[in-house]
């Protein structure tokens, strides 16, 4: 877990692992509240949630039991859907924040590696190209274990908009009674060691070079 760097004396490696994280989760957040706003919901803005700033989004205890366990959580979005202009604003509002974890990713490795490119020396070292990296990795993962259609995970509101009418009612109400408890399952089955999220690593080890446009040149 990611406490163990901190005893194993590897500060530095545990400071850019949850600078990473922090970042991530926050420009995530603030994908929701932005795109709330853009649609006419305020609400999110009002609670002062329309900024990058990390205290407006990170939960403390979220974060200490990513440290603890690897897995966590920042602090929702608070949304009013009666003031969306849009029938699209739910899915929008919801594919934001995966959305942002995206870009973000996007733009980690391809501007480390153009910046490698025009001889920025200092970046070619361990520090650096692991947190770019692992920036890019982290937001990835980040995307897609959001993307899961269940609890109160962003994919929980994208699914029915691609749904009929009739299983997205079904859905609702399966997610509505049991979503969290089978989240809640998976992740205990994580944590104690059962790779039901292995996909994810997988997905994103896949996407990583695909998202990679800029060509890194030896010696340039």
């Amino acid at each position: 877990m990611l406490i163990d760097l901190l005893f194993q004396g590897r500060v530095a490696l545990f400071v850019l692992i949850v600078l990473a994280l922090v970042i991530s989760l926050s420009f995530h957040e603030f994908g929701h509240a932005a795109t709330a706003k853009l649609f006419g919901d305020n609400t999110a803005q009002l609670a002062g949630r329309l900024t990058l700033n990390p205290l407006a989004h990170i939960d403390p205890m979220g974060l200490i039991m990513v440290m603890l366990v690897g897995f966590g959580y920042a602090k929702p979005v608070p949304t009013n859907p009666s003031k969306f202009r849009s029938q699209w604003a739910d899915l929008l509002i919801s594919s934001a924040g995966p959305g942002m974890n995206f870009v973000l990713a996007f733009l980690s490795i391809n501007a480390y590696i153009l910046a490698l490119n025009t001889g920025v020396d200092y970046l070619a070292q361990a520090g650096p190209q692991f947190f770019f990296v692992f920036l890019a990795q982290i937001n990835l993962l980040l995307m897609i274990f959001n993307l899961i259609p269940l609890g109160a995970l962003d994919g929980h509101y994208i699914l029915p908009y691609f749904l009929s009418r009739d299983l997205a009612y079904r859905y609702r109400a399966f997610n509505a009674r049991y979503g969290n408890m089978v989240l809640m399952g998976l992740v205990l089955l994580s944590i104690v060691g059962v790779p039901v999220f292995r996909f994810i690593w997988s997905l994103g080890n896949f996407l990583l070079p695909v998202i990679t446009v800029v060509s890194f040149h030896q010696g340039s």
